[in-house]
């Protein structure tokens, strides 16, 4: 067992609420319907709060908060390279099939259309313990040295469950919420962008500054989580209620303030020498201010109940409803038209699309010209973001900032890259509604705003990489958000599992060309060239290292130019929908809400009525 003594007493805590979680959610109480309710104590609120769409999304919050370890790549990568003797050009195709597994996650879209949440929750938690605990064992030498096509396969395992998890916790929540969508994915990539961050602060209270020890935190940590609350998160009912913004901007709130601590305390930590007591208080303080949403959740939950109630004891009291037999009743219940579903061939209407904002099939989307020019400036946006991500660490060392500050850039870029993702996500929802500001136009903006950090990366001035990481961060958080928001928006919800997975393939391919084919191969060049003036050659050094501002000069005004390429054709999708986006994008799921509203006011009323004739039998 190569878990040490904390590491175990933390999983089997876990594991423990999980089983009451579990075991409370599966508990069938008679008086959970909203007409039975009227003396319900503590326990039927406990539950009736865990079986809410807001503990669910609280779920979805802390899931995803476990789900970014595809970004801490720099901080461990050095690791990799120097346990396992590989050159830059390895450690780029080790970067590659990582963000191969993170982005291609048509897989995990297939099987949630196929089977329930829970399922896809547990097969991204397997593939996320195997694919990262092996990794693990290879670096500390618990195994013999693995091939790099087999380092290339656990990378890769690992990185794919992320999507699982976004097709469980994401899909779900959107679904749950979706005149809140924008919102809604904000704060969930937001998490994820958080995660980063979240994990150091967990990996120095528990293993202290060891670098070895976070992959195996990545391995065991995100593995527990989906397991803890897997029969939590499932679709529900979509209802209105009328301060659910107003709920999402605590959540705001609260998220900020995370981030801003984290931010803190990752710049105090670099500057001063903690202990390990003082470790452990920062990662008491993040995963206090992480679950501090439920407080928030639980008091809209608590009005919900009380309304509920109230309702209950106002039908109880006018006692109003007709008298009808109770065969009548049932006879009208069954008379009440069942929707029936059309089956047809997937290759049936192929060309045959709807109008923006129905239900698209999986084919009619892929095959439309709006996913494929997302697809172009997913490939030239996300591919460059990705490609600089993954090099951040690298490219302090070449700079010659010191290994504290290269750390300091990692942190900087993983908080930034949540800000990025609930200012698209909030800001973006936010001017659409008020001034029907197209989100395509949004994604236009972030682009050119990349160009910048990319250029700052290629000439590079005093204090250069402080900007460049935050700006890169905000760019590549933002991207995200906004482009699982506009397929949702433009192709429907019926198919979204598969088609957000769909959606983002550009950016694996994308970092392919531009990591593993551009920057890679130009940074040992540079490299080779750095021996060659000092008289050595390659054979007579462990590593190809590359120090001055000429490492990755071109490749990042290579990056540079893809991405203002991106963005100019991304001005092509904001001519095309600019008429969809002023118009009422949510309109049907408004009426979707209402027509739910009133079939439950029905559903009481007829359920009360049916409780008053058995009443009368019983005492006939």
């Amino acid at each position: 067992m190569f878990f040490n003594h904390r590491s175990s007493k933390i999983v089997t805590l876990f594991v423990s609420v999980g089983s009451i979680f579990r075991g409370v959610d599966m508990v069938d109480v008679q008086g959970g319907d909203s007409s039975t309710m009227g003396g319900g104590g503590l326990l039927q609120f406990v539950i009736h709060v865990i079986r809410g769409r807001w503990f669910s999304l609280f779920a979805s919050f802390l899931i995803m908060a476990g789900a970014g370890a595809t970004y801490l790549f720099g901080t461990y990568s050095q690791e990799i390279k120097e346990s396992l003797g590989y050159d830059q050009t390895t450690l780029v195709l080790l970067g590659f099939f990582k963000d191969l597994g993170a982005n291609v996650g048509l897989l995990s879209g297939l099987i949630a259309e196929l089977s329930p949440t829970w399922f896809v929750l547990l097969v991204g938690a397997a593939m996320n313990f195997i694919g990262y605990f092996m990794i693990w064992i290879s670096v500390v030498g618990k195994i013999s040295k693995p091939k790099v096509w087999q380092m290339c396969v656990y990378i890769c395992l690992g990185a794919n469950s992320q999507n699982f998890v976004n097709t469980g916790a994401l899909v779900t929540s959107v679904r749950n919420f979706p005149e809140s969508r924008g919102n809604m994915i904000g704060l969930l990539k937001g998490f994820t962008g958080l995660s980063g961050a979240i994990m150091t602060q967990l990996y120095l209270a528990v293993y202290g500054n060891d670098a070895q020890s976070l992959i195996l935190l990545i391995a065991w940590l995100p593995t527990v989580l989906p397991v803890v609350f897997v029969y939590t998160i499932r679709e529900m009912k979509v209802v209105r209620q009328p301060n659910q913004q107003t709920v999402f901007y605590y959540c705001l709130l609260i998220s900020i303030v995370l981030a801003l601590f984290l931010m803190v305390m990752t710049l105090i930590e670099k500057a001063i020498t903690f202990s390990h007591a003082a470790y452990v208080v920062t990662a008491t303080v993040s995963c206090a201010l992480l679950f501090s949403p439920l407080l928030v959740f639980v008091r809209e939950d608590l009005a919900i109940w009380r309304q509920m109630k109230h309702q209950v004891a106002v039908n109880e009291d006018a006692n109003t409803i007709a008298e009808k037999p109770q065969v009548t009743v049932e006879k009208e219940m069954n008379q009440i038209p069942q929707p029936q579903k059309e089956i047809n061939s997937c290759f049936s209407n192929i060309f045959e699309k709807p109008a923006r904002g129905e239900d698209y099939t999986i084919l009619q989307a892929l095959l439309s010209t709006d996913m494929l020019i997302l697809f172009l400036a997913t490939l030239c946006g996300l591919g460059s973001s990705l490609t600089a991500v993954d090099n951040m660490g690298q490219i302090g060392r070449s700079l010659g900032y010191p290994e504290t500050t290269v750390k300091s850039f990692m942190s900087l870029l993983s908080i930034w890259n949540f800000l990025g993702r609930i200012f698209s996500g909030f800001v973006s929802e936010s001017l659409l509604v008020r001034f029907k500001f197209p989100r395509t136009l949004m994604m236009t903006l972030v682009l050119l705003l990349s160009c910048i950090g990319l250029i700052f990366i290629a000439f590079p001035f005093h204090g250069s990489l402080y900007v460049a990481s935050i700006i890169i961060g905000f760019s590549f958080g933002a991207q995200l958000p906004l482009l699982f928001t506009i397929i949702s928006e433009l192709f429907g919800l019926k198919y979204y599992s598969t088609l957000f997975n769909c959606g983002q393939l550009g950016s694996p391919l994308g970092s392919f060309i531009l990591n593993v084919k551009v920057t890679g191969p130009l940074y040992d060049r540079e490299a080779l060239r750095d021996l060659e003036k000092k008289g050595l050659t390659r054979a007579s050094v462990k590593e190809l290292t590359c120090t001055g501002d000429q490492c990755y000069r071109l490749a990042f005004i290579i990056l540079a130019s893809v991405t203002f390429f991106g963005a100019m054709a991304s001005l092509i999708l904001v001519a095309r929908t600019r008429k969809f986006y002023k118009g009422d994008i949510y309109k049907k799921f408004r009426e979707q809400a209402e027509a739910s509203d009133s079939e439950m006011a029905s559903s009481n009323s007829t359920n009360k009525t049916t409780d008053q004739f058995k009443l009368s039998d019983i005492d006939n």
